[in-house]
């Protein structure tokens, strides 16, 4: 009897996320719909004014809505391979926007091939392009309104709660413990918190007063424990999620293989391997080079202005690490001339006291164009140079210097794993506001969990973050 009551509080809780994961798909399909219409009436309604429209006789409505309809169903293939119907109990909005985006993009694609191959002449470009646009404004603002209406019936009637208890009596269980309590919108409620609880007591509180989900938030539990209560998890149907120690972080990235009949198990420092470094030197080469012809105004006038103000290069050539190889990393010139004499002397009024980096705000030794470069970022656009050369990659950890390095922890050492970049998860975070153990827990995480949409992810925030960041110093 007991058994079959934690089967339906199981059911309970899921029927929640198994509704909100089935209606997406109509909501997908009615929002591509409407954005095949708009982009018809749009085009033939609107911007015929300025451009009369040829197409509506061979392309009537009632033809063009039954190519949107098989057009759509592409779509929701292209969304489902991307995982956009997974099962989940919360969704994070941006990562979705994303996902959508790249999505979109690959049925696009599917349909702009198709028209190739048939050879045959489209009645519209601007109902392919206006299409693809719309479906991504469109899906995003559905699935928007599904993420607020998910959260207000969680917050208000608990609709597909997920009643947990969490174990552990350390820093993080408690951090885990603070954001359930603090943020009822995700769908987690806190019945129970054991500090360092024997098998029998976390049996006995699994019953009363009832739970879905056991989060084990101490990563040095003892492992004899964590078998016996993952057995009894499974065995009455319910969720045993934990948070990895150090050891079970090494088995994130790993490949087996077969070597005189034993298998071979290599722990790998990233997931950036085979195909995914190709793409992503691929990508290195289109947008540096692009980004040096279209930007070449831009770093003329920089160059003129940094040479009228004071005298010395134009170009400062820093001594970087990058995958523990030494190069030298192009920047604009925003001190005055020879500035590293003075970093000894100035190391007093460093303001990051946790980290061997040195950051200092209003240091005597930038310059008034420097000041504008440095808060605008455009002291980095040189950068793209390294990136063509192969020395960085435009997504990465930050740069490294030599005697920083020299400071570095062990577990600090985990972001040279791969190449060093223009921008990356700690740029987008907060930059030199962020704690220094912080940045590297954020470019660890990148490091260790590397994909080509977060890349692409990256890239953008960073574009949005250039006109609102003032962290950069």
């Amino acid at each position: 009897m007991k058994n079959l009551s934690l089967w339906r509080r199981f059911k309970l809780m899921k029927k929640g996320e198994l509704v909100f994961s089935a209606l997406l798909l109509p909501v997908d399909f009615l929002m591509l719909i409407l954005a095949g219409i708009a982009t018809y009436f749009l085009r033939t309604k609107i911007l015929s004014a300025f451009r009369p429209v040829l197409f509506q006789f061979n392309l009537p409505f009632g033809r063009y809505l039954i190519l949107v309809i098989f057009v759509s169903i592409i779509f929701i293939a292209a969304y489902a391979v991307s995982g956009l119907y997974k099962l989940q109990s919360t969704r994070k909005t941006i990562t979705e926007f994303f996902r959508v985006v790249i999505a979109s993009s690959a049925a696009i694609m599917v349909v702009i091939i198709y028209i190739f191959l048939q050879q045959t002449l489209f009645n519209s470009r601007f109902l392919v392009l206006g299409a693809w646009f719309l479906a991504v404004v469109f899906v995003s603002l559905g699935r928007l309104f599904m993420h607020y209406l998910q959260r207000f019936l969680v917050s208000r009637y608990d609709f597909g709660i997920h009643k947990v208890m969490v174990i552990g009596d350390d820093e993080i269980s408690q951090r885990l413990v603070g954001e359930i309590q603090a943020n009822p919108s995700y769908g987690y409620r806190m019945v129970k918190h054991l500090s360092n609880p024997e098998v029998a007591e976390v049996k006995s509180a699994i019953g009363n007063p009832g739970i879905d989900e056991v989060i084990l938030a101490n990563p040095n539990y003892p492992a004899e424990r964590v078998v016996e209560i993952v057995d009894f998890c499974h065995e009455n149907h319910l969720v045993f999620k934990f948070i990895p120690n150090l050891y079970q972080t090494l088995t994130t990235n790993f490949a087996i293989d077969t070597f005189s009949g034993a298998p071979l198990i290599e722990l790998k420092r990233t997931a950036l391997d085979g195909w995914g470094r190709i793409a992503k030197r691929t990508i290195d080469i289109v947008g540096s080079s692009l980004g040096l012809i279209i930007l070449s105004p831009v770093l003329a006038v920089i160059a003129f202005a940094i040479k009228w103000e004071t005298e010395g290069p134009v170009f400062m050539h820093l001594e970087r690490i990058s995958r523990n190889r030494h190069f030298r990393l192009l920047k604009f010139r925003s001190m005055i001339k020879d500035a590293e004499k003075y970093k000894d002397f100035l190391w007093q009024f460093n303001e990051r006291k946790d980290s061997p980096l040195f950051k200092m705000k209003n240091d005597p030794r930038v310059t008034k164009v420097g000041k504008f470069i440095r808060r605008s970022r455009l002291d980095e656009l040189p950068q793209f140079w390294n990136v063509l050369k192969g020395d960085i990659s435009l997504v990465g950890p930050r740069p490294h210097q030599p005697d920083e390095i020299a400071r570095y922890e062990k577990h600090h050492k985990r972001v040279l794993a791969i190449k060093a970049g223009v921008t990356g998860m700690a740029q987008i975070s907060g930059s030199s506001d962020l704690p220094f153990e912080k940045e590297v827990a954020l470019d660890t995480l990148y490091v260790e969990n590397w994909s080509f949409a977060q890349d692409i992810k990256i890239l953008i925030l960073t574009f949005l973050k250039l006109f609102r960041d003032k962290s950069a110093v």
